[in-house]
């Protein structure tokens, strides 16, 4: 099935067409990727350690958290770096092996980070709507269960289409029409009927996005019903605050995966999902360790504290060396 013509030579390398613009704004481009890349790296750092280190975040919403923000800054690294060399190159290329891995790296992560979303409102349920009960069902077992679920989940999901694709022969042309490797333009390089996989990637895009979906959707259902019969108009501020950043960020991610990889293409130019892939790729990323922490007040608090602590040892040592 997967057999290439003995007569045409086979393709070592992929160039990546990326934007279709003079270098000068290239080096714009690169100046502001490098500034986004590392701001969401260091955003998301911020995040991770200060749940690890304070206390007042040792808990299954924030030990979600920080593995989501290890995420961004994984999806983020599997993209940026290309990119911005890319940017100050003239030869776009990429060889095989990298370009299946850079596509493996990425709709791994990604798929665990949709599925962690999910997860992730499934605990927002459980402490609204069973506060009482909270501890109890969220206890370390449960909580691991289903952190390894999300990674166990994205792995395996994405391994049979990554597998199909390595064994794919390649015999031009060898031109990828986007700024990484993705897997739609990657697939349609191949020499070989790619029907198949195409299908199969298709039916996996299809039901871990829209099941991961379906289950935000109904716990949020859920979590919004209990809200509206809070009678303090206080309360129902402050509990709805606590799944604002959440819903922020599932809108987002949702909406962007939906559109490049469920809804049919015809009507939409490829330079529009291009746009929309970069902004899930790169700014989403930086945006989520924002969001979070400029509309959880848990999380500013600590930070602040953070800072605070930091300024305080600052002028000590300032003081003692006066």
């Amino acid at each position: 099935m997967f057999e290439a013509n003995e007569t045409i030579s086979k393709v070592n390398e992929f160039i990546l067409l990326g934007f279709a613009v003079v270098w000068q704004v290239e080096i714009v481009f690169f100046a502001v990727l490098l500034v986004v890349y590392l701001l969401t790296v260091m955003g998301n750092v911020v995040i991770i350690t200060a749940t690890w280190v304070d206390h007042r975040l040792h808990s299954p919403m924030y030990f979600f958290l920080c593995n989501l923000s290890f995420l961004d800054a994984m999806v983020a690294t599997a993209i940026a770096p290309k990119m911005m060399r890319d940017f100050l190159s003239t030869k776009k290329t990429i060889s095989v092996s990298g370009c299946i891995s850079q596509c493996y790296f990425y709709f791994f992560l990604g798929t665990t980070e949709f599925i962690l979303l999910a997860v992730m409102s499934l605990d927002r349920y459980v402490a609204i709507c069973n506060p009482l009960r909270y501890s109890t069902i969220m206890n370390v077992r449960l909580t691991t269960q289903l952190l390894l679920v999300s990674w166990v989940g994205g792995f395996l999901s994405v391994l049979s289409p990554i597998i199909i694709i390595s064994m794919l022969p390649f015999c031009g042309p060898n031109i990828i029409d986007h700024f990484f490797c993705d897997i739609e333009p990657l697939i349609r390089l191949s020499c070989a009927d790619t029907s198949l996989l195409e299908m199969i990637e298709f039916s996996l895009s299809t039901v871990v996005l829209l099941s991961s979906l379906m289950l935000t959707v109904v716990s949020y259902i859920y979590i919004i019903t209990t809200i509206l019969r809070i009678s303090s108009s206080t309360g129902r501020k402050k509990t709805f605050s606590t799944c604002a950043s959440h819903i922020t960020v599932a809108s987002v991610f949702y909406g962007s995966a939906i559109f490049m990889y469920i809804v049919p293409n015809k009507g939409f130019s490829f330079g529009l999902k291009k746009a929309v892939t970069l902004q899930t790729c790169v700014i989403t990323h930086l945006l989520n360790p924002f969001i979070y922490t400029l509309r959880n007040q848990q999380v500013k608090e600590v930070l602040k504290d953070a800072v605070s602590r930091l300024s305080a040892t600052k002028r000590q040592l300032k003081k003692n060396s006066g």
